[in-house]
């Protein structure tokens, strides 16, 4: 490391602890704090919503109102500012107009209110005279930004030494506009994208496509998606534009919080427990039955799952299966929200086993922890699945995943083989109702061999899930961005 820290822009829709509606904010909260660890001077630009509050925040201002560029028109910006952890800057971008409102996405300006974002905090930065080395931009909220810097930035010397990287946490979510759009970021001379191998792209902005195309580094979340994306089943039509960038995309598996998720100090779950007092776990399980009304028994085996209820997560071929898997014996608990569809489809499961199924629709930071901490399996048996979570929080807890070998799931569960005792937890390759079936029939055969069941558990928890390795993997892709971008490459 030189004596002056790389400096890193990280700009991003949602963070934790002020804003979250899924995996993007946890990586938005705590990435940065690995970072700067690691000895790099990380900043963080999010926008202002309405539901984060100044008072529990402690948001001071620290910008008054200056003119953002859109269109032939300027809009007013101010900023506030914050902190994650003890000392890493978040900047948080204000608009009236655009910002104050009670949800974060789901508006039919999201197009307009994200452009402005990104190009409030890059004119934000000249303010402060604060010159990144790297901008770091995730999904196609900010996915216009490495396009801007190869435009109207380009011949601004402010900009001249900055970098950026682009990062995909879930392809299926594009920001698709019309070209009204390009007029609003001020690009509408250069036109559409255009690609041989993709027609769609000629006549819709795309900002998703705009990230990969102009950033000098593009990764995903794991190495396995990073792979998945470059095929048609799960490029959503954007893989030919990525085989195109291929020596440029990389994957660097997402971290959890292990600080936050400590079985040995979380002080929602009812007894807490390590690798060396596996034994007091059971407690957990007890509790989580009893508060969700299913039937007390320490040896039943209990299947949680925490998701957001969509095809995508595997709920179709779930559904398919759920009655043959409830005759073998099994609880459920199930925590999220989503399609309507499942949520009557498990309401009907819940009504025709009672006491062995149950189904919270919404969303408990508590229960949530509860589940992960009293359940003997994790189920996650999703269609495509990025990085993926749950799976890493749960084995950090003790409850054993039963997943689908797909993006992240495949790069952190290795299915258990009894012949040569290796392996983490059940996973499935065909995404199908019978393959996922046969796993958890696999899973439940083991569950009968108590000392082989711990055996799996400990090997879960004491994996090491931490965001210090990927960390250091992204300093690795900011050095190759900085490279990349230096060559006029």
């Amino acid at each position: 490391m030189t004596d002056k820290p790389m400096r890193v822009l990280f700009l991003v829709a949602e963070a934790v602890p002020f804003a979250k509606t899924g995996g993007l904010a946890d990586v938005g909260g705590a990435l940065p704090k690995a970072l700067q660890e690691l000895g790099l001077d990380v900043r963080i630009a999010i926008p202002k919503y309405g539901r984060i509050d100044d008072g529990r925040f402690g948001l001071a201002k620290l910008l008054d109102l200056y003119p953002v560029p859109m269109d032939n028109r300027y809009e007013m910006a101010s900023v506030k500012d914050s902190s994650i952890g003890s000392s890493v800057p978040v900047y948080l971008v204000d608009s009236e107009k655009y910002f104050n409102r009670e949800g974060i996405y789901g508006y039919p300006d999201d197009g307009e209110r994200f452009i402005f974002f990104a190009r409030a905090a890059l004119e934000m930065l000249k303010l402060l005279d604060w010159q990144p080395d790297v901008i770091h931009c995730h999904d196609w909220h900010t996915g216009i930004v490495p396009n801007w810097l190869e435009t109207i930035y380009r011949q601004d010397p402010f900009w001249d030494q900055t970098a950026s990287v682009f990062t995909i946490h879930n392809l299926q979510y594009q920001g698709v506009f019309g070209r009204r759009i390009l007029e609003v970021a001020g690009i509408d001379e250069y036109g559409f994208l255009v690609h041989p191998g993709m027609a769609d792209l000629d006549h819709v902005v795309d900002l998703m496509a705009r990230g990969i195309r102009f950033a000098d580094v593009v990764n995903t979340v794991s190495e396995r998606y990073a792979q998945e994306i470059m095929t048609p089943e799960y490029g959503e039509k954007l893989d030919p534009l990525l085989r195109d960038r291929q020596d440029r995309v990389f994957g660097v598996l997402n971290g959890i919080d292990v600080e936050l998720m400590n079985p040995a100090t979380d002080s929602y779950i009812a007894a807490n427990f390590s690798v060396d007092s596996l034994g007091r776990r059971v407690e957990n399980k007890l509790a989580l039955q009893k508060e969700a009304h299913l039937n007390e028994d320490p040896h039943v085996p209990l299947v949680g799952i925490i998701s957001r209820l969509a095809d995508q997560k595997g709920f179709d071929i779930l559904g398919e299966v759920m009655d043959h898997l409830m005759d073998l014996g099994v609880q459920f608990v199930l925590l999220g929200t989503g399609d309507p569809h499942y949520h009557q489809m498990f309401t009907k499961v819940t009504q025709d086993y009672p006491g062995r199924c149950a189904i919270f629709l919404t969303f408990n930071a508590a229960l949530a922890q509860k589940i992960y901490a009293g359940s003997d399996m994790f189920l996650m048996p999703s269609r495509f699945e990025p990085c993926g979570l749950g799976q890493m929080i749960a084995m950090r807890y003790g409850s054993v995943p039963i997943v689908r070998a797909t993006g992240g799931l495949a790069d952190t569960v290795t299915d258990w083989d009894p012949r040569t005792g290796q392996g983490n937890g059940f996973s499935f390759q065909l995404y199908d109702r019978w393959a996922l079936f046969t796993a958890v029939v696999r899973a439940l055969e083991t569950y009968k061999y108590p000392q082989v069941w711990a055996e799996l558990q400990l090997r879960g928890m004491k994996a090491d899930f931490s965001w210090n390795a990927s960390a250091r993997r992204y300093i690795e892709l900011y050095q190759k961005a900085r490279e990349f971008h230096a060559s006029g490459g």
